[in-house]
């Protein structure tokens, strides 16, 4: 029996000294790094904050998609309710939610040593080592030159490219895997409930974090498995999943897995066959030399999980490196990597501390391993520089936006464009990091825009998407990434709207009205089609002129929140209104007490609204999906039944 004294005094010393070595990372508001992709969670934790409880709608990204799309929901909850309550700005709410997360993960590799193996010195060598190395950069030079004074690559991500949702979960990661360990070997019911929701929380954070936990859970089962092989084991699993994702089921929706997989083709490269083929053969001989190494070996179900981890993140990263590719982006789950090496050389150094003959070369190893630490120590509060708002070029820019084109609809780019809605709710027809888009064309017609070479082509994408004006720095402007390929193709053809005297321009988009609202005529815009690519002119023109038509009748829209519309407009025969958000079933329409038709056109995927001839006040809400009620209800469910399998009496299973 571990002694839970012991335990609590180890990890608050741990908690303490990692807080120790991140200390100005609770203190920070604004990183001077803005290139960083933290702002769009900044963003969206904002825009949640001044939303709750909850927005089934987010109309200012992607044309218009479901709220829960755009990201897993723990991180932007935790930090719009440590902004709300804690009465500080989202910014500083995300770098304290971070903070807090980044600290208890260097615990949580603790409680997963001291679960798996029962070593006391080995579970502390480890949260230190993690806290303090990156294994991972004798084998990765890129990686190890990138990261400046060997800042451990965990650390280095969530500064540096503001992997913060990544690096979160991959903090709760570890508990989990602890708590799995100790809940399939024995069924402890409050283990099992922790398991659970332990992984429930890993996952919502962020999917690479999910993507490493489905690697891992099975590699606890299978270990324990082989130590234990009894199918109580496989049970046990199956109620932790089974709880996992009942705490999830209110976002993790099948329309949600298909519109994160649909849009990671925007984002990551597929995998091929070839090394699916081989990662499976690898896997298959894993299986046998364990079950032969470890049946009914129960000491040795730690070793065999730490193996299979390093097998599998190890052929995964690295394999990477060379043409072997598995799934998408294997290249971000280096953290995981040095988790897993770090496990495994610990878990080598505590087989030789066995034998006394090998002791001191133990010990020289383990000042050799962790001597690269003094260069990082000298620097540890280097990763965590402040930068003044004001002065800044992004918050300069998005400013001007909202107090000059406000509730107009305009396309930035770059850093721009990560941090469009960090301090205002300002619409762009693209969003933060393109995952929860539900319409496909905005890709396209944003890589015509930036990285084409005709003025016209882009203009035309830009009224398809519904776009007032656009911003476009020059190579001489404060951008960070320079997204244009040909900044000037604008000048002479569209009006300027602002030059910030530093080669950023912001243009007009010629519009007969400024509102996400047209009238049209119904059997013109069926008649174009979808677009054949992103330099369909033929196409695009007939849209336009059909969309942006001089004579056509007024019409205006009044937003009520994020869920609510009301659009005014006089309609004629042959005509519907079309409103320039993308389509979504669990959109509806009424006037009057009735219901009104909707659907998505066929072009750009917006929704048109059937409508009788005469004037029009047509009250649009959102409602919600019926899978998003159901996974509420499971929730509930799971909760209950959770309460009962943690107070209920253990019975014996074996």
């Amino acid at each position: 029996m571990i002694p839970r004294r012991t335990i609590l005094l180890d990890s608050a010393v741990l908690f303490l000294l990692a807080s120790v070595l991140i200390a100005p990372l609770f203190q920070l508001e604004y990183l001077d790094n803005w290139p960083s992709i933290e702002s769009t969670f900044i963003s969206d934790a904002r825009m949640l904050a001044e939303h709750l409880p909850h927005p089934g709608w987010q109309p200012l990204w992607y044309c218009g998609t479901r709220f829960d799309y755009i990201y897993p929901p723990a991180l932007r909850y935790g930090t719009a309710l440590i902004s709300i309550v804690g009465h500080v700005s989202t910014a500083r709410g995300y770098h304290i939610y971070t903070a807090v997360l980044y600290a208890f993960g260097i615990v949580a590799v603790y409680w997963l040593v001291r679960a798996g193996s029962g070593a006391r010195s080995s579970a502390i060598l480890a949260a230190i080592a993690t806290a303090l190395v990156s294994p991972s950069f004798l084998l990765l030079k890129r990686f190890r030159y990138d990261s400046a004074h060997l800042v451990p690559q965990r650390l280095h991500v969530l500064m540096a490219y503001g992997e913060g949702p990544h690096i979160s979960a991959l903090c709760v990661l570890p508990a989990a895997l602890a708590a799995t360990f100790l809940a399939v070997r024995r069924g402890r019911p409050a283990m099992l409930a922790a398991a659970g929701a332990l992984c429930a929380f890993t996952v919502a954070n962020n999917f690479y974090g999910a993507t490493a936990l489905a690697i891992f859970f099975p590699l606890v089962v299978w270990s324990v498995w082989t130590g234990e092989p009894y199918r109580a084991v496989w049970l046990r699993a199956a109620a932790i999943v089974g709880i996992a994702y009942g705490l999830s089921a209110f976002w993790l929706t099948p329309s949600y897995i298909w519109i994160t997989i649909e849009d990671l083709k925007w984002v990551s490269q597929p995998g091929n066959p070839a090394s699916r083929i081989a990662m499976i053969a690898l896997l298959a001989a894993f299986c046998v030399a364990t079950w032969r190494i470890g049946k009914r070996r129960p000491e040795r179900e730690w070793p065999v999980f730490v193996a299979g981890g390093t097998l599998v993140f190890g052929a995964l990263v690295l394999g990477i490196q060379h043409g072997f590719r598995v799934v998408g982006e294997a290249n971000r789950l280096v953290p995981e990597l040095d988790l897993v090496l770090t496990l495994a050389l610990v878990e080598v150094a505590r087989a030789c501390w066995r034998r006394p003959m090998l002791r001191s070369g133990v010990l020289v190893l383990a000042v050799v391993a962790l001597s690269p630490t003094r260069h990082y120590l000298r620097y540890a509060w280097s990763p965590f520089p402040s930068a003044t708002l004001a002065n800044s070029y992004e918050y300069q820019t998005t400013k001007w936006i909202h107090d000059h084109l406000p509730g107009r609809s305009v396309l930035p780019s770059g850093t721009v464009r990560f941090w469009f809605d960090a301090w205002f709710d300002d619409d762009q027809p693209d969003g933060g990091s393109e995952q929860g888009m539900l319409n496909q064309n905005i890709p396209v017609a944003t890589w015509q825009i930036l990285h084409g070479d005709r003025a016209d082509l882009a203009i035309l994408w830009l009224q398809a998407l519904g776009a007032d004006a656009v911003v476009v720095p020059g190579r001489n402007s404060r951008e960070w990434y320079h997204d244009y390929q040909f900044p000037r193709k604008f000048q002479g053809v569209v009006p300027v709207l602002f030059d910030d005297g530093h080669d950023t321009v912001i243009y007009q988009v010629p519009r007969v009205q400024p509102v996400p609202v047209r009238v049209v005529e119904e059997a013109k815009l069926r008649a174009v089609g979808p677009f054949r690519g992103g330099d369909d002119v033929e196409r695009l023109t007939a849209y336009r002129d059909i969309i942006e038509k001089a004579d056509q009748p007024r019409a205006a829209v009044a937003w009520h929140g994020f869920d609510r519309a009301e659009l005014r407009a006089q309609v004629e025969p042959g005509q519907a209104m079309l409103f320039q958000q993308t389509y979504d079933p669990a959109w509806h329409a009424s006037e009057n007490g009735q219901e009104l038709p909707i659907r998505g056109e066929a072009s750009m995927g917006f929704m048109l609204i059937e409508a009788a001839p005469g004037a029009h006040r047509i009250e649009m809400h959102f409602e919600t999906p019926f899978e998003n009620r159901a996974g509420h209800v499971l929730f509930v469910v799971t909760i209950a039944g959770m309460a009962l399998l943690v107070w209920r009496r253990r019975s014996p299973v074996k």
